[in-house]
């Protein structure tokens, strides 16, 4: 009966940690998500912007790469590292 009763408490601790373990990794997640970012110009491959530039409205639409009007997100102070990137549009 004792074994029984470590079993079952041992069980639910070990239930309820993993559950506090879930809800903390999806804060973390969350933050994350809601870091700085930035628009980063001239770094986008064909297809992959996050939205509206040369006359179109919607995300992956790009009609080639590394175009200086396209642009995508990326976090902040990303983008000066970026070979061709730039923080404004390019002609």
């Amino acid at each position: 009966m004792k074994f029984n009763r470590i079993a079952k408490t041992a069980v639910a601790t070990t239930g309820a940690l993993a559950f506090a373990l879930t809800v903390v990794s999806g804060t973390a997640m969350a933050a994350e998500k809601k870091a700085k970012k930035e628009k980063c110009y001239g770094v986008v491959a064909k297809g992959m912007n996050d939205c509206e530039a040369n006359g179109h409205s919607c995300a992956g639409q790009a009609k080639a790469d590394a175009d200086g009007a396209e642009w995508m997100y990326v976090a902040k102070g990303l983008c000066d590292r970026i070979a061709g990137g730039s923080t404004s549009p390019k002609a």
